[in-house]
This record gives C-alpha cells, sequence and structure tokens, in this order.
C-alpha cells in the first residue's frame, strides 16, 4: 500500500508541476528532503515522464498532426530544443546537478525567477504564434529554457517567461512552452533508457505501470485546466505561490 501512495505522490508532483510555471524538479526534491522515496528510482523517473509525453501528445494530437505537415513550425520547435540538449548532457554526466540540487539553489531561483515572471507578464501582447514565432525568437525562448535545468527555475516558467518578453500572449506563450517540453521530455525518456541499458535493469513492474497512467491522468488534467486558466487569468497566483515557497524555503535555510 505504501508503494503505491509514494508512486500516486510522484506522480500528482510530476503531472502537475512539470506544466505549471512553478518547477516539478524543485517539489520533487523537497518533498524528497522529507520523505524518502522507496520506489524512486531511474525506471520510475523515466516512467513519470514517459506519462506526461503521452498526455501532451495526446492533448495536442490535432495540433501535433498540422505540425508535421508544417515544417516550418517543426523546425522552428527543434530549433528551440537544440541547446538544452548539450546542456543538459553536460550537467548530469558532469554531476553538476548534484550541486544545484540544495535548498538555497531552489529558494533563490523560485523567488528570481518568480519576480522575473511577473514583470514578463506585464508586457504588452504584440505577436501571434502564426507571424511571429521565427527561428530567432525559437532560438532565444530555448537559450531561456537551459535556466531550466537549475532546480527551482521551472521549464513551464522560464519558457512562459520567454515567450511573454518577447510579446506572445499567455495562451500562446504556455502552448510554445508545451509543444517545446514534448522533445525535451522525449530526450529526458532516451536518456533515462539508455542509462537503464547500460545498468541492465530493464525489469518493467507493476508499479512502473501504474506510474506512467497516473502521471498521464494529472498531466493531461493540468494541461487542460493551465490553458483554459491563461485565457482568462494573469499569472498571478503563480507568482505568489512562487514568492511564499521561496521565502518559506530561504527561511529554513538561513534561520
Amino acid at each position: 500500500m505504501l508503494s503505491s501512495i509514494e508512486i500516486l505522490i510522484l506522480s500528482l508532483i510530476q503531472g502537475i508541476f512539470e506544466f505549471l510555471p512553478v518547477s516539478s524538479a524543485a517539489h520533487l526534491i523537497l518533498v524528497s528532503k522529507y520523505y524518502v522515496f522507496t520506489n524512486q528510482n531511474l525506471l520510475i523517473d523515466i516512467c513519470l515522464h514517459l506519462g506526461s509525453l503521452i498526455a501532451i501528445i495526446f492533448y495536442f494530437r490535432n495540433e501535433l498532426f498540422d505540425i508535421i505537415k508544417n515544417k516550418s513550425f517543426l523546425i522552428k520547435i527543434i530549433i528551440g530544443t537544440i541547446p538544452i540538449i548539450p546542456a543538459g548532457y553536460i550537467v548530469y554526466q558532469t554531476g553538476l546537478i548534484e550541486q544545484l540540487r540544495s535548498l538555497e539553489v531552489i529558494g533563490w531561483m523560485s523567488l528570481i525567477f518568480g519576480i522575473l515572471l511577473y514583470i514578463s507578464d506585464k508586457v504588452g501582447v504584440k505577436k501571434k504564434i502564426d507571424n511571429g514565432f521565427t527561428n530567432q525568437s525559437a532560438i532565444i525562448i530555448g537559450l531561456f529554457q537551459v535556466l531550466a535545468l537549475i532546480p527551482g527555475v521551472s521549464r513551464a516558467g522560464i519558457t512562459i517567461t520567454s515567450g511573454r518578453l518577447l510579446g506572445f500572449n499567455r495562451f500562446e506563450s504556455a502552448k510554445i512552452s508545451f509543444f517545446l517540453s514534448i522533445p525535451t521530455l522525449a530526450a529526458a525518456s532516451i536518456l533515462g533508457v539508455y542509462n537503464i541499458y547500460k545498468e541492465g535493469s530493464t525489469e518493467l513492474n507493476f508499479l512502473a505501470i501504474i506510474a506512467v497512467i497516473f502521471s498521464f491522468i494529472f498531466s493531461y488534467f493540468t494541461i487542460a485546466v493551465f490553458l483554459n486558466f491563461v485565457k482568462k487569468f494573469s499569472l498571478n497566483i503563480f507568482i505568489i505561490y512562487r514568492i511564499i515557497l521561496s521565502l518559506f524555503i530561504l527561511g529554513i535555510v538561513y534561520l
């Protein structure tokens, strides 16, 4: 029973916070600091990301079919993904990622990039995806996305921030963020599978399957709700949440 609860918690964190501008990595690290997950291994991590990947592909299945036909947009998504792949590989292979997984880093990153998200959300809307999402904007958003390798920054948060700074509205910034997450999540899954292959551990157990299913459900729900939310409201609720969370973390660190 305990194992199922662990998978449920991890899936909930992955599914909800992967697509919200509040950092899923930060929340996974925070929860892990105070609760030892016996089932949080490489296979489960891959399954959690795989569930999110399947959810976003399924949600945008019709638009993705159009994207496949629209080679220009597809190339821009690839361009926007290129910076994070070598950067991520270097960060993980050098072990730098472990040095960044501290409460102090998470606290400061959550605060700084929460404030930046607030600033970006005040920028006027000047562009549409159809005619404003150029190769140059794809590169800029892709370079911003590299910062998401630092826990507390948030991949969704930094890509939405960069989209808003470039003049896209909240909804279209969120869509760009979602589309960019597809190759990023796919790359993370492929890297994880490769590491499992190297370790010689390929056993697919019941908990791994449950992790994919739960992650898919929570991810799909989050995508639908968040896109509907940003059509009507500002990002202030996420900004306030980030600031409160960061102050709480920094209070633990320094007090």
